[in-house]
């Protein structure tokens, strides 16, 4: 979901000047936003990058749970999430984890949608989702999944974390193709443009410097 790649560059070795309130407030923000933009792609059964679009592939494939399947499959990245980045990153990203496999779940509890268009909800759930991520990685955290062992398989082989997490996205996206019809996966593959290009030209280190 998103190249964070970059992030867990950008984010490595700094400190975090951020109190206990502001990251609260922050990781809770992101993940309100986040799981919004989840909420919209999967009302027009969409998916989208990353370990997202695998859990989005699952629960239309088994029809359990989204939040329940984003949640456990997870949790092995949790791991290699602590020997890259450390126990504070690691215990942010759970919870942003938990929260926004929560929330997904009972939007539509608050929130009813009869039908959206799937490019609309491509194109407004790739910008929430985009969104929620830079809120939380601003905040030294994350929702998991394959940019972290993309970045932790850069650090063992030659293939670099991008080239990693591209193939997993092809792989999500081929998937797609076997089971929605073309213009649900094109709409996906739409979304997933979307938010990683926007996440792609908000986060720069260099121009968010004093932001840790």
């Amino acid at each position: 979901m998103a190249n964070i790649s970059d992030v867990f560059s950008q984010l490595s070795g700094r400190p975090d000047r951020h109190s206990i309130f502001e990251d609260a407030q922050g990781i809770l923000a992101g993940v309100l936003i986040a799981s919004l933009g989840l909420f919209f792609m999967g009302k027009a059964h969409l998916v989208t990058s990353g370990m997202a679009g695998a859990a989005f592939l699952l629960h239309y494939a088994s029809g359990l749970s989204f939040g329940l399947l984003f949640f456990l499959i997870n949790l092995p990245f949790y791991i290699l999430s602590f020997l890259r980045m450390g126990l504070a990153f690691t215990l942010k990203s759970f919870a942003a984890v938990a929260i926004t496999s929560a929330l997904v779940d009972v939007q539509s509890r608050y929130l009813t949608i009869g039908e959206i268009n799937p490019v609309w909800a491509a194109l407004i759930g790739g910008l929430l989702l985009g969104f929620g991520l830079l809120a939380l990685y601003r905040h030294r955290a994350s929702l998991g999944g394959i940019g972290i062992l993309a970045v932790y398989v850069q650090d063992r082989t030659r293939f670099r974390a991008g080239q990693v997490q591209m193939a997993f996205d092809a792989i999500v996206l081929t998937f797609a193709f076997l089971a929605a019809p073309l213009p649900i996966v094109l709409a996906s593959v739409l979304g997933a443009v979307i938010l990683n290009v926007f996440v792609m030209v908000n986060h720069r280190s260099d121009r968010y410097s004093v932001l840790r």
